[in-house]
C-alpha cells in the first residue's frame, strides 16, 4: 500500500501545497481520468492535524474560554479583573500543587456586600469569541464555596460591551469540597469578537476552576466537543486516514514538553496543560498565549477518525526532542517508558475491556475497540540515534502486536546523505511504511512528479507528507 498524504492546516482546512500551475507552467502533467492504471486504495491519501495556528484550542475544539483553569505561565492571561472600587486581595490566584499536579491553580474571590457590576472577571476568548444569535451556550464551572453565598451573573458581551445573552448561576453547595455546576442560556445577537463576563453578587468566599463555555452545536451534539462545521469539512473530504496529534508538538522543544497521550485522557481537570511549542518557535510571530489544554485528547482523536470513516494514524515520541531545537534524547537505557507508552496506546485503542487500557477507553464511553492499524514512531527524526530507537520500538511492538503497521521517518529532505542513509537502513530493516517529509518550493514537486515511478512496489511503502516551502 503506497500511502500519500496531503498535509492540511487544521484551522484553515487548506493544503499547504498551493496550486502548482500558478508558479510553474512547464513541465505539465496530463491526467487521463478515463484510463485508470491501478486501484486507488482508501488509505492512499489522508489529512494531517496539528495544533498550530490555533488548530485545537481556539479551533477544532469548541471551548470558547481561554486559560479556563489558570494554568498558563501568566495565570490570568486571557482574563481581566473588573473592580468598581479596587481592594487588594479580593481576587487572587492560589495553588494546590501538592494535592493536584495536573491542575494546581484556581481563582479565589472574596465578595463583601457586592452587587452586580462591582466585581467581576472577563475572558477574551481566542482572539474573541464567535457568538451566534439564537444559539444555546452551556456554561460550567468547578467551584468551592467555603463561606457565605455568592451568585455568578454570566453574560456574553459584544465588541461594544453590550450584553447579548446571559443567566445566573447560584452555587448549590457550601464546604471544602469541589463541585461542578452548569447552566445554559441563549445568545440574542451574532458577534465575532465577543467576550464572557462573570459578575459576582453577595457575601462570601468562593474558589473557581475550569471555567468553561461551549456552544450547543458541537459535532454530534457532544457536550464539550468539537466544532461541527470544521469536522463536517473534514468528513466531506473523505480522507482515508487522519494523522494526529501533529508533527513538531509530538517532539516538543525538549522532552519535558513532548506530547504525552496518557495525560490527555479522563476528566478535564486531570488533563495536564503544557505550553505549545508554537508559542515561542518563531521570534517574528510570538504567540505567548498558545498552550495545549488537551480537551481535544487522544480519545477524541480516535473518536474523530471513527466518525469520519478514516483510519487513525497516531504519532508517538520515540525518545527524541526536536533536532532543530534542543536535540535532547532519552538514553537507550531509559527508553522503556517511551516504548511502554506505544504498547499501552495499542491496548487503549484495541484492547478488550478486561485489559488495563481497554478498560480506560470503555470508561470514557467507548467499550468497542477503535481497531487501530497504524502507528508512527517519531516525527521527521533522523540519524543513527533515531534508527537505534526505531529498532527497539519495532522489536517490542511487533513481538506483541505483529499486525500493527509502523510508520518510520526518513528525515526532512527528499535526497542527500541524510535521506539516503535513512532510506537504505529502513528498507534493509523491511520497515512497513517510510514517512517522507520534506519542504520544497511548489515547482520542485511538479518537476519530481515521477519520483515514485521507480520505487520497489514489493518493498517498504511510502507515506508522503507534502509541505510547500515559502
Amino acid at each position: 500500500m503506497n500511502i500519500r498524504k496531503v498535509t492540511l492546516s487544521a484551522v484553515l482546512l487548506s493544503t499547504l501545497w498551493a496550486p502548482l500551475s500558478s508558479e510553474a507552467q512547464n513541465p505539465s502533467i496530463v491526467v487521463k481520468t478515463a484510463q485508470p492504471v491501478s486501484e486507488i486504495q482508501p488509505t492512499m491519501w489522508g489529512v494531517f492535524f496539528e495544533d498550530i495556528n490555533l488548530g485545537a484550542d481556539g479551533g477544532l475544539y469548541a471551548e470558547l474560554v481561554k486559560n479556563r483553569s489558570f494554568e498558563f505561565f501568566k495565570p490570568l492571561m486571557g482574563w481581566k479583573i473588573q473592580q468598581k472600587k479596587f481592594k487588594e486581595g479580593t481576587v487572587t490566584v492560589q495553588n494546590r500543587q501538592e494535592k493536584n499536579v495536573s491542575n494546581p491553580r484556581f481563582l479565589s474571590v472574596k465578595a463583601e456586600n457586592t452587587v452586580r457590576g462591582d466585581l467581576g472577571i472577563t475572558n477574551e476568548g481566542f482572539r474573541g469569541m464567535g457568538i451566534k444569535n439564537g444559539l444555546r451556550y452551556d456554561f460550567s464551572v468547578m467551584y468551592r464555596q467555603t463561606s457565605g453565598s455568592v451568585k455568578l451573573h454570566v453574560e456574553l458581551i459584544n465588541a461594544k460591551g453590550e450584553n447579548i445573552g446571559g443567566t445566573t448561576l447560584i452555587p448549590q453547595k457550601n464546604g471544602n469540597t469541589w463541585e461542578k455546576q452548569a447552566v445554559s442560556f441563549t445568545a440574542n445577537a451574532t458577534e465575532s469578537k465577543g467576550k464572557l463576563n462573570i459578575w459576582f453578587e453577595g457575601n462570601g468566599e468562593i474558589d473557581l476552576d475550569i471555567i468553561s463555555l461551549f456552544p450547543e452545536d458541537t459535532w454530534k451534539k457532544r457536550p464539550g466537543g468539537m466544532r461541527a462545521d470544521m469536522v463536517q469539512m473534514l468528513a466531506d473530504m473523505k480522507p482515508g486516514f487522519i494523522r494526529f496529534p501533529g508533527g513538531c508538538i509530538v517532539e516538543g522543544f525538549d522532552l519535558s514538553q513532548r506530547y504525552q497521550w496518557k495525560k490527555t485522557l479522563g476528566a478535564l481537570e486531570d488533563r495536564q496543560l503544557i505550553i505549545n511549542r508554537w508559542n515561542f518557535e518563531f521570534s517574528h510571530r510570538p504567540a505567548p498565549d498558545y498552550f495545549q489544554s488537551f480537551g481535544l485528547g487522544f480519545f477524541e482523536y480516535f473518536q474523530l477518525a471513527e466518525d469520519i470513516g478514516a483510519e487513525a494514524l497516531p504519532i508517538l515520541n520515540c525518545g527524541m526532542a526536536c533536532q532543530f531545537n534542543s536535540a535532547e534524547i532519552a538514553p537507550l537505557d531509559q527508553l522503556e517508558p517511551y516504548v511502554q507508552d506505544a504498547l499501552d496506546l495499542i491496548e487503549f485503542a484495541n484492547g478488550d475491556v478486561s485489559t488495563t487500557w481497554g478498560k480506560v477507553r470503555a470508561g470514557m464511553g467507548h467499550p468497542a475497540p477503535f481497531r487501530l492499524k497504524f502507528l508512527g514512531v517519531g516525527n521527521e527524526n533522523w540519524g543513527p540515534q533515531y534508527l537505534e530507537r526505531v529498532k527497539i520500538f519495532t522489536k517490542a511492538i511487533k513481538a506483541k502486536y505483529p499486525e500493527i503497521k509502523l510508520v518510520n521517518s526518513s528525515g526532512t529532505d527528499p535526497n542527500g546523505e541524510r535521506f539516503d542513509y535513512l532510506n537504505n537502513e529502513l528498507r534493509s530493516m523491511k520497515a512497513d511504511i517510510i514517512d517522507e517529509h520534506y519542504y520544497r518550493q511548489a515547482d520542485w514537486f511538479l518537476q519530481n512528479a515521477a519520483r515514485y515511478d521507480s520505487y520497489d512496489r514489493n518493498g517498504s511503502k511510502v507515506c508522503r507528507r507534502i509541505c510547500r516551502s515559502e
